[in-house]
């Protein structure tokens, strides 16, 4: 017999309910604030072909029993990216989709499989208008609870705060005193060993079979990520172009793309894009991702032509995904995400 979880015992629900409550507030004042800048609220199916085409994303895999007892996969959505983007090919011009999210392999403080994710869009627009909504939100969360400073693990930042922006080589020569985009070339392309014997003079470990994106990663991980976002927010901005899917290419220099992530107290907030339309760029992209991951997981998902076929016609945008469940629990002082969760799925105690 499985062990019962114990969120639902009175007294634990007793401690657990400001933060609650707290969460509705914010999610409340949030969609006041969207909508009247004459964002339209969308819902977007769960269940999509493809859940996304990013190497390290995992989906719950589930199928449809068709009338003529037929099966059809179907995935849980890891984003309603692609549904929102087709809205934006219809014609809608500023949505936001407020809702649950599927991820599978994560489950941790920060982490759960099953979360809420604020993903808005604004056509026509510079993904520089994303930051501003950014700083927003989080100066909006504060209002709500009453908090004059956010903390986790140590670090406080001042949610009222200018956000800091520094571009991602700006923080790997800061952080880490290495220069990343030396090992980038203009068309895009990685120079892993260029990158290897940067990361090895910076002091970090290193393996024979690291690729470059693992040299990236390990670098962010441990010596640009733990300095994000104290004293005050920070948007990260202009990542490779490797490490940007869905953004387009940055017009002032094409190694990089129109990319940002918000940090606040070391923790990943919300990732935008000044989005991709560029057909032809972004099949190429989903394929060397799929082939990643089959050769990393053994396992690839569909890619999902009718978005493709909305691409050609999308206009010109910019998109970010925020975490939820990481604002309020920022806001409200938690220290995971399960604690301000209604009904957290069962297995978080850890």
């Amino acid at each position: 017999m499985s062990e019962v979880s114990p969120w639902w015992t009175p007294h634990r629900h007793a401690d657990r309910r400001p933060r609650l409550l707290a969460r509705n507030a914010i999610a409340a004042a949030i969609r006041d604030w969207l909508a009247a800048r004459d964002f339209i609220e969308v819902q977007t199916a769960a269940l999509q072909i493809s859940p996304g085409n990013e190497t390290h994303l995992s989906a719950f895999a589930t199928q449809a029993i068709l009338p003529d007892a037929t099966r059809q996969p179907l995935y849980l959505h890891t984003s309603p990216e692609f549904a929102c983007k087709k809205l934006l090919a219809a014609g809608e011009e500023r949505i936001f989709s407020f809702g649950p999210v599927w991820r599978n392999r994560e489950r941790g403080p920060l982490h759960h499989p099953e979360f809420t994710m604020l993903e808005w869009y604004r056509a026509s627009e510079t993904y520089e208008s994303l930051m501003a909504d950014c700083a927003a939100f989080i100066s909006l969360a504060a209002e709500k609870t009453g908090a004059k400073t956010f903390s986790f693990r140590g670090r406080e930042a001042d949610p009222f705060a200018e956000p800091e922006r520094l571009t991602v080589a700006d923080a790997f020569a800061r952080h880490a005193g290495i220069d990343l985009l030396a090992s980038v070339g203009r068309d895009g392309s990685t120079d892993r060993d260029a990158l290897h014997a940067a990361v090895s003079n910076a002091g970090m470990r290193t393996a024979p079979d690291d690729t470059w994106t693992d040299l990236f990663s390990r670098v962010m991980v441990e010596r640009i990520e733990p300095n994000l976002g104290s004293g005050r927010a920070t948007i990260l901005y202009e990542y490779p172009i490797s490490e940007a899917a869905l953004a387009r290419p940055s017009p002032r220099d094409p190694r990089v793309a129109e990319r940002f992530e918000l940090y606040c107290c070391g923790v990943e907030l919300a990732n935008a894009f000044g989005e991709l339309t560029d057909v032809d760029e972004q099949r190429r992209r989903f394929e060397a991702d799929m082939d990643e991951k089959e050769q990393i997981y053994g396992e690839r998902y569909p890619i999902d032509e009718d978005f493709l076929a909305a691409l050609k016609i999308m206009p010109q945008a910019s998109g970010s995904a925020l975490g939820f469940d990481r604002l309020v629990m920022l806001a409200t002082g938690a220290q995971r995400v399960d604690d301000v969760i209604w009904t957290p799925v069962a297995g978080g105690d850890y």
